[in-house]
Order: C-alpha cells, then sequence, then structure tokens
C-alpha cells in the first residue's frame, strides 16, 4: 500500500511527530524514526544494529541533522527536540509529504528548493542508506550539510555524560563501536558536538526522558542554480560494498516477492504481508529463526512466537520459516514447557508459560495441515508427547491436570497467561486456577495428538477419550444466564469477569463448544469488549475497568489486562464471527465492512504496521509498542479467510 501524509497531517510539531516508519534487516536491527525524522523516544534510531541476531541491538547511528543554506539563509530539514535551551531542529515546517512504500521517502520545499530523502536497509546486514536529491530552481548556489549523530550504546540507553567520539579514515568512533560511512561527497572532520535530545514520547511513560547524541563530522553536497545533484550515504557496523541505491531496489524487490508469494490479493493484506517480515528473524543461538514480539520495546517470547506465527508464516506462504521457527522452540522445550523468553548469552531461557506449549502442539497441526509434511510431524512428535505427558503430571508454575482433566495453572506471585502483569507483590489480573484459553487450548491439544497419531500410524494411547473427559469438564465454563465463559475457574470473583479470553474456546483448531454456545459468545464479546481498533480486555461494566493506559509504568501496568484494547484478539473475533455465521459471503461481506478502518489502523502511529494496544474508553492513538507481530499475525488470518471464502465463491 502507499501510505501520503501531507502538510495537513503536520500542522504542529507535535502532531509531525505522531507517526514513525519501521525498516528492519532480518537479524533484530531496524531502522525507525518518526515522521518528522526525529528520535522522540531512546529506543528508536536511524541505524539499530543487532550485534548478536536477535536482541543484542546496540544503537549506532541516532539520527541526521540536516541543513539547507541558500540565497544567505540555512533552513533545517531534520527536526528534533532538545531537553536544553538550544532551539528545536524545525525541518516539520518545510514537510511537503511523507509517503511510505516499501520505503520511506520525505519531501521538503524551502525557497525554490526541493530535496528529497529516501531511507532504506539492507537484509541481513546491519545497514542503512539514505538517499538525497537536492533540485535547486533559485538563481543561487545552494549547499545541503548532513552530520550523522552516533550513539554506540546498548538499545534504549540514554546518555548523559559525554562518551569519546572520533572520526577515523572512513568509521566513525563512538565508545567502543565503530561505524562505517561511505557517502558519495567527503566527510569533513569537526570538533565533537553533543546534543540533549528530548524523547517526547518516552516523558509520559516513566522511560529516559532525554539523553545525548553526539556527531564528529559533516557531509557537504552543493548544488548550481538550476541543478538537481545528489547525495548517497551508507552506515554500518562494518565495511559494506552495497551502494545506497543498491540497498533501496533490493528492499523493494524482496518485498514485492513476499507479496507475491503469499498469494493474497487484498491491499490491506498484501501490507500485512509486507509488516509480517519485519518480526521474522534469525536467532544466532540456533542458527534457525524467530519472531521478535514487537518494536521497539520486545524480543522473542513463546506465547506471542506461537500466537503470531500462523498468519506470519503459514497465511504468507513462507512455511521454511515456520518449520524453522517451529524447530528452534521444538529444541527448547524442557518440562514440557517451552521459552516464554529467550535471553542472550549464557542465560537460561524462562519457561513461565503455560499456554506457548499448548499453542506449539496446535500450529504444529495447523502447519501440518497447510503443507502436508508428515515427516516434520513425525520429528516433533517425540517433543508434542512430552508436553502432554507434563501437563497431565504437573511441571512448574503449578501447571497440572486436575481430577476433571482441566489443566490449572500458577502459584504465589506468578503469572502464566498472557495476562502476566505483576506490580511489586499485586497481581492486577490473578488467573490462578483453571484459565479458559488454557483449557480450549488444552482441548484442541488432546484432539491434535489423536489426529496425528492416526496420520503418523503411531499408537493414539487415550487423547480421544482424555479429550472428551475435558470437554465434559469444560461445562464448567459456561454460564447460561449470561451467555458466555467464566474467565478462570478458581472460587474467586474474577471468574465471572467478562474478558477476551473466552474468544480462544471458538478459534482452536477443535473447538470445544457447542454451535449456540460459540454463536453466545461471539455476541457477548462483541457487546462488551468490542472495538473497531481492538478487543478490551475486560468490560467496562467492571469496577476493576481502566479505560486509559498512561502514566508511570505501575498505573499502565494496572490497566494492561484491565480494560485496554489489544489488537491481536480482535483476529479472533473476526475468525470466532465468520465460523458462527456459516463461513458465507454474507459473513464476509459484514467482516470486510467491519475491516474498513484497518487501513487507518495502518496510517496511524508506525505506518504500514499494527499496535500492541490502545486505550480501551476512546480508541484513537496506539500505546505500547507501535508495530506487534501478533497483531499483523492474527489479521492475515482474516484476511486469509476472507479470501478462501470468496473464492470458493466464484469456483
Amino acid at each position: 500500500m502507499r501510505f501520503i501524509l501531507g502538510r495537513q497531517d503536520a500542522p504542529t510539531l507535535e502532531r509531525a511527530q505522531e507517526h514513525c516508519y519501521l525498516l528492519t534487516n532480518g537479524l533484530g536491527g531496524y531502522s525507525s524514526l518518526s515522521a518528522a525524522f526525529s528520535m522522540t523516544r531512546a529506543d528508536q534510531a536511524l541505524l539499530m544494529s543487532a550485534r548478536t541476531a536477535p536482541n543484542d541491538r546496540v544503537a549506532l547511528v541516532a539520527r541526521l541533522q540536516e541543513e539547507l543554506r541558500c540565497g544567505g539563509q540555512t533552513a533545517f530539514l531534520s527536526t528534533q527536540e532538545f531537553a536544553d535551551a538550544t532551539p528545536p531542529e524545525d525541518g516539520w515546517r518545510h514537510l511537503s509529504s511523507l509517503v511510505v512504500e516499501d520505503t520511506p521517502r520525505w519531501a521538503y520545499d524551502v525557497r525554490g528548493v526541493r530535496v528529497t530523502r529516501e531511507v532504506g536497509m539492507a537484509y541481513e546486514q546491519n545497514a542503512v542508506a539514505v538517499v538525497y536529491t537536492v533540485e535547486n530552481r533559485t538563481g543561487d548556489p545552494c549547499q545541503m550539510t548532513v552530520r550523522p549523530l552516533v550513539l554506540g550504546f546498548e538499545k534504549g540507553h540514554a546518555p548523559l555524560e559525554n562518551w569519546p567520539v572520533g572520526l577515523e579514515g572512513g568509521c566513525i568512533v563512538a565508545g567502543s563501536q565503530r561505524v562505517y560511512l561511505s557517502a558519495s561527497a567527503p566527510c569533513q572532520i569537526e570538533a565533537p558536538r553533543y546534543a540533549l535530545q528530548a524523547y517526547r514520547h518516552d516523558a509520559p511513560d516513566g522511560r529516559p526522558e532525554k539523553g545525548l547524541a553526539a556527531s564528529v563530522g559533516c557531509i557537504c553536497v552543493t548544488a548550481a542554480p538550476g541543478e538537481t545533484t545528489a547525495l548517497t550515504l551508507v552506515l554500518s557496523d562494518k565495511p559494506c560494498d552495497l551502494t545506497a541505491e543498491a540497498i533501496l531496489a533490493s528492499h523493494r524487490q524482496r518485498m514485492q516477492a513476499l507479496r507475491s508469494q503469499s498469494g493474497l490479493t487484498d491491499p490491506v493484506a498484501q501490507q500485512l504481508v509486507s509488516a509480517a517480515d519485519a518480526y521474522i528473524a534469525k536467532r544466532a543461538s540456533t542458527g534457525g529463526k524467530t519472531i521478535l514480539a514487537g518494536y521497539p520495546f520486545f524480543g522473542d517470547w513463546g506465547r506471542d512466537t506461537m500466537i503470531a506465527l500462523t498468519g506470519c508464516t503459514l497465511s504468507t506462504g513462507r512455511y521454511e520459516d515456520a518449520r524453522s521457527i517451529l524447530r528452534t522452540f521444538l529444541r527448547y522445550e524442557r518440562d514440557g514447557l517451552v521459552p516464554n523468553l529467550f535471553p542472550e548469552g549464557t542465560a537460561e531461557p524462562m519457561y513461565n508459560t503455560a499456554d506457548a506449549a499448548l499453542l506449539l502442539v496446535n500450529v504444529v497441526w495447523l502447519y501440518v495441515e497447510k503443507t502436508g509434511d508428515l515427516a516434520f510431524a513425525r520429528e516433533a512428535w517425540p517433543v508434542l508427547e512430552r508436553i502432554i505427558r507434563a501437563y497431565r503430571a504437573g511441571t512448574r508454575h503449578g501447571i497440572h491436570m486436575d481430577a476433571d482433566g482441566l489443566i490449572c495453572a500458577g502459584e504465589g506471585l506468578d503469572q502464566v497467561t498472557w495476562m502476566d502483569v505483576r506490580v511489586g507483590e499485586i497481581l492486577p489480573t490473578p488467573r490462578h486456577g483453571k484459565p479458559v484459553e488454557i483449557n480450549a487450548s488444552w482441548y484442541s491439544a488432546l484432539r491434535v495428538m489423536d489426529a496425528l497419531s492416526s496420520r503418523l500410524g503411531l499408537d493414539r494411547a487415550d487423547y480421544a477419550a482424555l479429550a472428551q473427559r475435558v470437554k465434559t469438564s469444560f461445562a464448567a465454563f459456561w454460564m447460561a444466564d449470561k451467555g458466555c465463559l467464566r474467565d478462570v475457574l478458581s472460587g474467586t470473583a474474577a471468574d465471572e469477569q467478562l474478558r477476551c479470553n473466552q474468544i480462544w474456546a471458538v478459534t482452536q483448531p477443535f473447538p470445544v463448544l457447542t454451535p449456540a454456545q460459540e454463536r453466545a459468545v461471539v455476541d457477548a464479546v462483541h457487546a462488551h469488549l468490542y472495538t473497531p481498533c481492538g478487543l478490551r480486555t475486560l468490560s467496562p461494566e467492571d469496577e476493576q475497568y481502566h479505560g486509559v493506559y498512561a502514566g508511570p509504568q505501575s498505573e499502565r501496568d494496572m490497566a494492561y489486562h484491565q480494560g485496554t484494547a489489544w489488537v491481536f484478539p480482535l483476529g479472533a473475533y473476526y475468525l470466532a464471527y465468520l465460523r458462527t455465521h456459516g463461513g458465507t459471503v454474507e459473513a464476509a461481506r459484514a467482516v470486510r465492512e467491519m475491516l474498513l478502518p484497518m487501513e487507518a489502523t495502518l496510517r496511524e502511529g508506525c505506518i504500514g504496521q499494527l499496535p500492541e494496544i490502545y486505550d480501551g474508553d476512546v480508541p484513537a492513538f496506539s500505546r505500547g509498542c507501535f508495530a506487534q507481530a501478533w497483531s499483523v499475525g492474527e489479521m492475515l488470518r482474516v484476511y486469509e479467510a476472507l479470501e478462501a471464502i470468496e473464492k470458493a465463491d466464484q469456483a
């Protein structure tokens, strides 16, 4: 898709910096700045390199300062706010347009001079390319000066004291890091300059509100009257033999190839295919692929990966990547669990999740259904068996099967479902007991084991019998008077809170409810939790409801799963709607009508991406991660389902 922002989208400095772009390199590295080309977060950078894929990241190049001098007057093209008395760079005032179509491209008009800037990132290299054109339609020569501002610190670090910087040959040295600079014009050495930048979007959240960035040189290009000239830069963590133009062209070609490979034709679906690529990255520790949960804050988490994988890889035709990602997590199974978090270095993975392993079983089934790859099913089978045995016998974090066949999970201060916030000694969403979505996944996983063992010609054990017992016991979740499901079986008031978790009881590969119950659940979720931006995590009628996600982290955490609207459950809602309305063309038409705001959602926040969350009260401006894997993956599943229904109708 092509997203165009014009002057009307940037009438003020605040509005000019509302949105951002995101480019990634398949290693965990990325390039992301605001739509005004400024840093508004410490986690943003023109070049965030992945020192070790995917989570060991270093901010090498913060941003570029750009000045245009013509007819004795100087104007900024770059934009940046500062935390001291330094006046802000006000390039946003000259911004005519930002067009994002695979790459971001800005156009500025300054008293008869037009300057364009395009940014791209090399795939599987920590290298960013910037291409400028300067069209001088005045009677005076003009000169553009570009200064790279470097950091050289770990991602998110906001230094407040000067550190050594210098220029050595073709390298900018920033502390212990080196930035290789290849430019079409020479870089002139300057005395080190340090700028105390203000981070507008971090300050309200209690994150670093300011930090230094440094420059040690500048690149200048001159355009004579009536002349158009170009300037190209490649900035990287090691020598790069690619030209800036080649990096941009390669990125466009790769995005087009991914969209073609997916087979999806809807323009929004094709944009989501491009968006999904941002999350699929190498993992150096396994030599395989993984899925990063979200930008700019998250790494690869097991739960997020299992939820995002189906849409980001299977719906897009990236079967080899799906197999590689599954192998990554199969390899790390311990005690019937798969990692919730991969720490880097020698630290052990964290296994504090009750759902990731069950989701893995179900995703293996979806992969086999999609590809027919029974060889992989046979390879995965021993791990799948260990998962089921561990859940039956009991494993870490209080995860075990009760006498009724249902799964209990959580103990002490552990939070092992996706509603996992802990604020000191407070659990805002204490879901110890038998969570509804865990048990819906458990039932489906048992049915998967029965079906897979049959296909593989293996002993089917008692999977079918146990699944039937679970289905019978699952009736305890049903509240006939309210026409929906309990959120958890714990014997506390939390049991009957109306939450979005029940929607997954309708969308498992093997659903556990009756058709009438499924329809009632979809209607209840729509009545209390649905917004066009996401599903609320708690009904607004609940006394514990928090409708705004803002403030210090402790306040944000109290709202995170207590009313905040999440994008990714919206995918399950639409899939459940299609299921409960017979998968008809009329149902598809109704879902498409509900999806009309999706294009606006893609345009807001991180352009071309879907965010993590919105406020529950008035979901309008995205919060949390500005780009979230499971949001993109779940919506891809919806568009794939819609196109399948429509193609079948046309056949």
